[in-house]
């Protein structure tokens, strides 16, 4: 998790309870965490969400901090790297980024949220972004599925 990361967090929850994720967390330029090296066998990665500066920084193969250098792994490895960018609108080197990332293997899903599941409340239509991240990480979810005649 970034510095940026937790600070938009506790500026858009209100709280600082990132401090209490369940898991260890790595240092911006802790570069022996395991996911540094395309030998620790990582899959996926999920950027979410994801900066256009650091996807510029991965679009142009700098790893001058853990996120980029584990993006750039996954991207070696040719694994799946999925990143969630939410800003709007978006100017021609934000596309040409994402084009140059897509072009590498990478997933590009924008922070965009689908309304045909009829979500009531934020809470549900935030949940169509996650739900989406973690459909095309692999993970089997329950979620809305579009069917015939709904």
């Amino acid at each position: 998790m970034s510095d940026n990361a937790k600070e938009v967090w506790k500026f858009e929850l209100g709280d600082d309870s990132y401090k209490n994720i369940p898991f260890k967390t790595y240092g911006k330029n802790d570069f022996f965490a395991p996911f540094a090296s395309g030998s620790a066998q990582y899959k996926t990665m999920i950027i979410c969400p994801c900066s256009m500066g650091t996807l510029a920084r991965i679009a142009s193969g700098i790893s001058n901090d853990l996120i980029t250098r584990a993006a750039d792994v996954i991207l070696k490895e040719r694994r799946k790297l999925i990143l969630i960018p939410r800003d709007t609108p978006y100017s021609a080197i934000h596309i040409n980024n994402m084009k140059t990332i897509a072009e590498a293997g990478g997933i590009i899903c924008p922070a965009s949220p689908s309304f045909y599941s009829l979500p009531k409340s934020f809470d549900e239509l935030a949940a169509t972004v996650v739900d989406r991240a973690l459909d095309l990480a692999g993970f089997n979810i329950d979620t809305f599925r579009w069917k015939e005649g709904e």
